[in-house]
């Protein structure tokens, strides 16, 4: 077997290695070599993760070599032994992934315990900390290596502290530990079928492989294609020597950000617990102190933790999330990383770094995810609604945000609730990792317990959602799918509203405004617009969607559907008319019905717009979306165009097919009623006409004509457009450009992409229908089975919410370089809901795509994204 360097001591590494060492290795390396406090150890690589799947999930000999030789190196540079029964070297295993993934994957505490070893440890550090390190370690290791559920081991911790009568973990004395060790080693013989092992080096490569499986548990999985992270990434172990803080009242553990994480507020921001281990501080098991505590209680400790963020924060040029131990009155600090924040603090933070000297505008913009911009978009509750709502309880406000729906206390039935369109409030006693997919489809979150860096605020802000934390005077009884908020008793279903702001709990539902971007999201957007090549348009079928999108930036409209504005009023009669004719002359009255209502809709669009392009996508769906299908609604209509009921029946049933997705759709209908492209031209044209004539305005209307496969197809409809254009344009006398262009879909229209250019002005790729037709996927029925393509790592990501880069993308890449290789001035853009999605986005810059166009909530998100595509590129 070749030589392969699987592991590196945390002097040999440094940050620049993120990629072999993750994050937490990179940087537990860095803050090594920049000399502050940080217990040694080593890590085992992201390329070892890779080697052990591609193994069947084993180590192989050369990695555990190198592993037991690195403990060794710990022995030497401690003067501890590993499994030493005299004074022994404990060691935590934890992961690392390139990028944060808080709480996804598993972590392992004071491994090199046992039977032998905990009575030398106690003899060096004191019995009730040796006893309550090992009754931890048993419960980790059964729960991570083994499968084995924490709950087992919870049951007889309450059970001792109850009959002892006692209320924290902190009141258990050695005896009181020693006896819940027995218990812990009875309960894990009896559920796993021997006992726990004692070789000590068997349960550390036990633990790396666990912490290397844990990379495809289901919650990473879902955190992984929820932001974006590959599967072929892999993560690193982290195996670093035991520090205390759970040893007496003199030690601790804690969570600290150098600035509020909810607000961007340039303040050391945290919380610790005094005789505890990290995982009781994150895991919300009891109630953390502030930051501002530790000041009071340990002025010299605090001050020296305050030197070390100040020089993390400089060193790395951004915000620090800080994990730090006190071992008997002594620092140690665990961990680093850029932390996770709001959107509103994201971008204060980014902007606060520029006016403090320590980044440039485009070193700033790539501290502000554009997905964040999502939470500051979006309505907040209304002022004037607040002061008249009730206030049933107050917890933290661990994250910003108005959350208003119905209560549900299992994260599956967020999830099922989300589904059917219905928004929700997940409430648990604390959330824990496997509560992800919960969260993500809910409005918000409450929890009982937990304080500002539990595991649910820390989520929550990063996927902006707002978040009330510690809410104690909420009671659920999971039993009866019941909650109690002091006397009032709740529901399931019942309507709740929070917000992560302030830390409210109010009862029903709370009307939400509209809300005005802050200045320093105004300065962040000007920054990206200055910093972007790709343009970014809307998709907008009304002049309130068209109004909002300017106002975000939008650069024009890439998609108008115009069979969206059919469904209006008493359209849809004429529309139903127009379908329903018997002949052409019938066909013509309706439509000449619908030419008035689609003039006017294009006018009032182009005066929104103000001379911006737009793209104007003619009819699509198929026809029988338009007709009744049931009983009474057919009746009616028979009634209201004077017709038999029996005869419009059959009519109906004739239209119906079996595959409408790849039937009488898009160009398919023109080609078989031109005289439908032909009122559709006449409307788009008469009201550019009159909007240059009234308004002085330079409107250049781009017509689409969808799901083209053939360069012929495109000829014969572009002929009817320009006839019926051209006569218009003549007889008005006033000077009007326009284009004629196609929606590229089907994939035989990729491929002939060259051909399709002679004839088309522009390009627009419709990657939902382009997405279905290459894979063969409908996207409105293939959430089903798609769960089990993740299950089973055939995809890493839903492709109608991210370019499928290899296939999607291919056809993408090709198609744009045909059709400009045959007609340099052809301009091509996507329209699909891609659009809006961060790594296609990056993926068009790279494409050389012209635009992308998106829903007008999306935009400031494309715009930031287009410029972190460009300067990634620079770089």
């Amino acid at each position: 077997m070749q030589d392969n360097k699987y592991v590196y001591m945390f002097e040999e590494g440094n940050a620049s290695m993120r990629n072999l060492l993750g994050g937490k290795g990179a940087n537990l390396a860095e803050m090594t070599k920049l000399g502050l406090p940080v217990p040694g150890g080593f890590v085992v690589t992201t390329t070892a993760s890779l080697q052990y799947y591609e193994d069947n999930e084993k180590i192989n000999e050369q990695m555990t070599s190198q592993i037991l030789n690195a403990v060794s190196k710990m022995e030497r540079d401690s003067g501890k032994g590993f499994g030493n029964s005299e004074n022994p070297l404990l060691v935590a295993i934890r992961s690392g992934a390139r990028v944060s993934m808080p709480g996804m994957m598993d972590t392992v505490l004071n491994l090199g315990l046992n039977d032998k070893t905990v009575e030398g440890f106690a003899k060096v550090a004191n019995e009730r900390l040796a006893y309550d390190s090992y009754r931890r370690f048993i419960q980790m290791y059964a729960n991570v290596v083994k499968g084995l559920g924490s709950e087992h081991f919870e049951k007889a911790l309450t059970q001792k502290k109850k009959s002892l009568n006692v209320k924290s973990d902190t009141d258990l004395t050695a005896d009181n530990l020693k006896e819940l060790v027995s218990e812990y080693k009875s309960i894990y013989k009896e559920l796993i079928g021997e006992p726990i092992s004692q070789d000590v080096k068997k349960l550390l490569i036990d633990c790396v492989q666990a912490v290397f499986a844990s990379w495809q548990n289901p919650r990473a999985i879902v955190y992984r294609r929820l932001n974006d992270i590959p599967s072929n990434w892999g993560t690193a172990v982290n195996v670093q020597a035991m520090v205390f803080g759970n040893k007496n009242n003199n030690s601790g553990t804690g969570v600290a950000f150098t600035r509020n994480p909810s607000t961007g507020e340039k303040a050391l921001y945290g919380e610790y617990l005094i005789n505890a281990q990290g995982e009781d501080v994150v895991v919300g098991i009891r109630t953390p102190k502030p930051m501002s505590s530790l000041k009071e209680q340990y002025p010299e400790i605090y001050k020296e933790f305050e030197n070390y963020c100040n020089v993390l924060e400089e060193h790395y040029k951004d915000m620090q999330d800080m994990e730090f131990t006190i071992d008997d009155g002594k620092l140690y600090m665990l961990q680093t990383r850029n932390g996770k924040r709001t959107g509103k603090a994201a971008v204060k933070v980014a902007v606060d770094l520029v006016k403090e000297g320590l980044l440039n505008e485009k070193q700033a913009l790539l501290k502000v995810s554009p997905n964040q911009l999502d939470s500051l978009l979006h309505p907040q509750f209304d002022k004037q609604a607040i002061k008249e709502a009730n206030v049933m309880a107050k917890g933290l406000p661990a994250s910003p945000g108005a959350g208003s729906g119905k209560i549900v206390l299992d994260s599956k039935k967020a999830v099922e609730l989300n589904e059917e369109g219905i928004n929700t409030i997940l409430i648990r006693e604390e959330t824990s990792p496997e509560d992800i997919e919960g969260m993500h489809a809910s409005e918000g979150v409450l929890t009982v317990r937990g304080g500002m860096t539990s595991h649910a605020a820390v989520v929550a802000r990063g996927m902006g959602l707002a978040c009330v934390a510690g809410c104690s005077d909420v009671h659920i009884n999971l039993s009866k799918n019941t909650l109690k908020i002091k006397d009032k008793e709740y529901k399931e279903g019942d309507y709740i509203s929070i917000d992560g702001a302030t830390g409210n709990v109010y009862d029903g539902l709370i009307k939400t405004k509209e809300v005005e971007p802050e200045e320093d999201f105004k300065l962040i957007m000007k920054w990206a617009t200055e910093n972007k090549t790709l343009g970014v348009r809307t998709n907008a079928d009304t002049p309130k969607d068209a109004t909002q999108a300017l106002k975000f930036g939008a650069e024009g409209i890439g998609l108008v559907r115009t069979e969206h504005m059919f469904f209006e009023g008493s359209r849809i009669t004429s529309v139903r008319k127009m379908i329903l004719a018997d002949n052409k002359e019938q066909r013509e009255d309706a439509l000449e019905e619908l030419r008035p209502m689609q003039r006017a809709d294009f006018t009032n669009i182009y005066k929104v717009m103000k001379g911006h392009p737009v793209t104007i996508r003619f009819l699509d769906p198929p026809l029988h979306e338009f007709l009744p299908h049931n009983l009474d609604d057919i009746k009616l209509l028979a009634k209201q165009m004077n017709v038999e009921y029996e005869s419009l029946n059959k009519k109906i049933k004739s239209l119906k097919e079996l595959n409408p997705m790849l039937g009488h759709r898009g160009v398919r209908l023109s080609v078989t009623y031109p005289e439908i492209a032909k009122m559709q031209t006449t409307a788009v044209i008469e009201a550019a006409v009159e909007v240059k004539e009234q308004e002085g305005l330079n409107i250049n209307p781009e017509i689409m004509i969808p799901l083209v496969c053939d360069k012929k197809e495109l000829d014969y409809i572009k002929k009817v457009v320009e006839d019926t254009a051209n006569d218009i344009i003549k007889e008005s006398g006033v000077n009007l450009n326009y284009k004629v262009g196609t929606m590229i879909e089907v994939p035989r229209a990729a491929l002939l992409a060259d051909e399709i250019a002679q004839s088309a002005q522009f390009f627009s790729f419709g990657t939902n229908d382009l997405t279905q037709m290459t894979f063969g996927f409908s996207r409105d029925d293939s959430g089903g089975f798609l769960t089990e393509y993740y299950d089973k790592k055939l995809l890493d990501f839903d492709p109608f919410s991210k370019i499928d880069f290899e296939g999607v993308g291919k056809l993408i890449q090709m198609a744009t370089k045909l059709g400009k290789s045959e007609n340099a001035n052809l301009k091509v853009g996507i329209c699909g809901e891609h659009g809006g999605n961060p790594a296609s986005v990056e993926f068009c810059h790279n494409a050389k795509l012209d635009y992308v166009s998106c829903s007008p909530y999306r935009v400031p998100i494309a715009i930031l994204s287009a410029a972190h595509a460009k300067i990634k590129n620079e770089k």
